[in-house]
């Protein structure tokens, strides 16, 4: 039986009452599927929860507790976002800090963070339903929905927006010094070229670097297929002569003093460099790119539930967006917040959005993606 048969037949099986999400779980472990099966197994399955269990969601939360924790990405506020909620809603908040969503999930995973917010990437964001560590969002507490752009309503990871609320979200695309090279290099093709070899790099990130060479290909960044991973694998050995190293966040000084020329970077990073160094340029190559989004989460062992929401809510207010992606760099799905950002980043055109992609979980498939970034890397 092939993994969506399977997974067909226990959501059939789930469906009917004959297992429960925690059977499902076991099962699922047991069998070895992957987590984005999972998630898009336990989504479909929410649309037809019975009219009982749509109450239960709807009902009162009660009165705003008067704590409130939250675990987020480091330097991902503005410097008075939390003394300022604190301040107007009398709620003494915990805020944590962590560097990747691999770490959150593992201390949420644990049991006992006491966490009532978290605020993963976009492809985790099934895999912490499928776990049952988030509960579905109670949107009369958030009115400020409103002020999202239809860009970031009903994703893919998320149908419905559901369990997810967008936080800050980017692209992963090519930043360029506009007086270096005299033409716009508008494809990832522009890695493989000698003239530049020295001064170009890509992320040190296995699933930007392969996930970029898919592209250049035509192929999904979430391909599983031997074939054409192995051409991915030829395409990125190629470019890995001209690069000058893989490497992320600290390229942005290299981009400025002009030690790169060109270097696969997130648009807000890019942002942040031009802020210093107007003759830099961003674009998203035309064959395409990752978009992500890191959104906001309610847990299902939150112990402040009502000040979860009113926290999200006051997240989505214009000026408080605004302040958030002035400090970041990085792009709002808050539309209403425009106008009160000093560099706002653009929304992608719809010519773009046909060519940006959202990371989903490999599955198995994780072992082939490893080797091929394990030779890239050279360990």
């Amino acid at each position: 039986m092939s993994e969506s048969d399977t997974v067909e037949h226990l959501g059939q099986g789930l469906a009917l009452g004959r297992l429960s999400r925690r059977d499902l779980l076991a099962l699922a472990g047991a069998l070895g599927l992957s987590l984005s099966s999972l998630g898009t197994l336990l989504t479909a399955c929410a649309r037809g929860e019975t009219a009982d269990e749509q109450a239960t969601v709807a009902d009162e939360l009660g009165a705003i507790e008067r704590e409130l924790n939250v675990y987020n990405w480091s330097d991902y506020v503005a410097a008075d976002t939390i003394a300022n909620f604190e301040r107007e809603f009398g709620v003494k908040v915990t805020y944590d800090t962590y560097e990747s969503n691999e770490e959150m999930l593992t201390r949420l995973q644990a049991g006992g963070s006491g966490y009532d917010i978290i605020v993963p990437s976009n492809y985790v964001v099934p895999v912490a339903v499928a776990a049952d560590l988030v509960a579905p969002l109670m949107k009369q507490y958030i009115p400020n929905l409103e002020n999202l752009d239809s860009t970031f309503l009903d994703p893919v990871f998320d149908p419905g927006n559901r369990y997810a609320v967008p936080y800050q979200w980017g692209t992963t695309g090519l930043a360029w010094r506009t007086d270096k090279l005299r033409v716009e290099p508008d494809s990832w093709s522009i890695l493989l070229d000698v003239k530049y070899r020295g001064k170009m790099t890509q992320m040190d990130d296995m699933r930007e670097v392969i996930g970029a060479w898919l592209r250049f290909r035509g192929k999904s960044l979430n391909s599983t297929d031997p074939t054409e991973l192995a051409q991915a694998r030829a395409d990125a050995l190629a470019a890995r002569k001209n690069l000058k190293a893989y490497v992320s966040a600290a390229v942005k000084g290299q981009l400025i003093s002009g030690d790169v020329w060109v270097a696969q970077l997130w648009n807000g990073d890019t942002a942040q460099a031009r802020a210093e160094q107007p003759s830099i340029g961003y674009l998203v190559p035309k064959e395409g790119c990752t978009i992500w989004t890191d959104s906001m989460m309610v847990t299902r062992s939150a112990s402040h539930r009502r000040a979860a929401h009113e926290f999200i809510n006051y997240i989505l207010r214009p000026e408080v967006g605004a302040d958030i992606s002035n400090t970041t760099g990085y792009g709002s799905p808050n539309k209403a917040a425009f106008p009160s950002m000093k560099n706002p980043v653009a929304y992608p055109t719809p010519l773009e959005l046909q060519r940006l992609e959202y990371q989903q979980d490999l599955g198995g498939a994780i072992g082939l993606w490893e080797a091929i970034w394990t030779e890239l890397r050279g360990t």
